[in-house]
């Protein structure tokens, strides 16, 4: 199925009363708190209509801000949206502006999007999340046959990438218009890519047994994925066409959801080979497996490695299906950490906020989780059960 392209914000520079300063004068250092994360950065919002302001403040609460009343706040952004959204943001230290921008094109909620990745960016230093990408599976019943979509990171602008009727599972991002998924369109768990430009897809691992889990390096060229072609369960590595095929493990009681470093050159996945679920990570060119600990936590599933290369989250099933994270470096690695109720967190191109599965009234919603502090807000826009998400980094 061919999707249509969205229409991109155009972007204007305001002019300034005061010039803001150069990149190297800005104080982007902000306070750490005590397990590590910088605190959210106090910010009022005035001048927006409704739609904008929510939006907005949706936005900032994913990007390490919180919202104050303007005499508390270190930064002051004020702006308006009468034909296109327009913003500013002031210093109240130094009483400089430091961002002053309006973007045409687009939707109003788009304009809003670049706005809050353009503060975001300015004042963190780190890359903004709200004009990115997810695509997850959509089942009506929660079980049984689906369709993958991709949406916008909060849920908005959903658009379908299959209409096969068919169980399906497990979509990653392949660069900004490829994505590879399982289906048993073929009556089987094949592993299929899907340009999401031209709507060509093909299956690209097709062995006997099951060929599921795919997995796109950073890159886009190569793909972590588990074939059971040689009778257990085991990872593998190709090129994204499925080309150079490699078997990474050789364990008889099988592994599971594969993920990669962010310098593409070590896997994360699931073993069973001690009895119990547990992380363990293997180079992407062959090695030996190593045992990455989840101290305090058991039965580890689906990680996802943080983009900034320090953390992986997890799912742990302990009598119910939790959302944990735990350091791949430093002097707290293997220390684990409970964050939420739910499944399936994948990280934010951030490396700060995790998007993640949970059941709500009987049904599966996709919800956003702020690490450092916790505070969770479910995604809109998605009809039926969302579950297995990734986000396009």
């Amino acid at each position: 199925m061919k999707l249509l392209r969205l229409v991109p914000c155009t972007l204007l520079i305001l002019s300034l009363a005061r010039l803001a300063p150069a990149a190297e004068e800005l104080d982007i250092s902000h306070e750490i708190s005590v397990d590590g994360w910088p605190k959210p950065i106090p910010v009022s919002i005035a001048g927006f209509g409704p739609e904008v302001d929510a939006t907005l403040k949706f936005d900032l609460t994913f990007m390490g801000f919180t919202f104050v009343a303007a005499d508390k706040a270190r930064y002051q952004i004020s702006g308006s949206d009468q034909g296109r959204v327009e913003g500013r943001v002031l210093d109240m230290v130094t009483k400089k502006v430091t961002l002053a921008k309006a973007f045409t094109g687009g939707t109003t909620r788009s304009q809003t999007h670049a706005l809050a990745d353009d503060i975001a960016h300015t004042l963190t230093g780190r890359p903004g999340i709200a004009q990115s990408k997810i695509a997850c599976k959509v089942q009506p019943t929660g079980y049984g046959p689906g369709e993958i979509f991709i949406a916008d990171y909060d849920g908005h602008n959903v658009q379908p990438v299959t209409a096969d009727g068919v169980i399906c599972s497990s979509p990653t991002w392949a660069g900004p218009s490829m994505l590879l998924y399982n289906s048993y369109k073929f009556e089987k768990a094949d592993i299929f890519s899907h340009n999401l430009t031209t709507g060509a897809r093909k299956a690209i691992a097709r062995f006997p047994g099951s060929n599921i889990s795919p997995s796109a390096s950073p890159d886009g060229k190569r793909v972590a994925m588990i074939l059971s072609k040689g009778g257990s369960p085991n990872l593998y590595v190709a090129d994204v066409d499925g080309a150079n095929l490699k078997q990474l493990t050789t364990t008889r009681e099988g592994e599971s959801s594969p993920c990669w470093s962010p310098d593409g050159k070590t896997i994360c996945f699931v073993s069973r080979q001690s009895g119990k679920a547990a992380l363990y990570t293997v180079p992407a060119d062959g090695g030996e497996m190593r045992r990455l600990p989840t101290a305090g936590i058991s039965n580890p599933t689906e990680p996802d490695w943080s983009p900034d290369g320090k953390f992986v989250v997890f799912t742990a099933n302990m009598g119910g299906f939790s959302i944990c994270y735990v350091p791949v470096t430093g002097p707290n690695r293997g220390q684990a950490t409970v964050l939420a109720a739910g499944e399936d967190g994948v990280w934010a191109p951030n490396s700060r906020a995790v998007i993640f599965s949970r059941t709500k009234n009987n049904q599966h919603v996709l919800s956003l989780l702020d690490v450092p502090t916790k505070q969770v807000k479910d995604c809109a826009g998605i009809s039926g059960h969302a579950s297995q998400v990734s986000w396009a980094r």
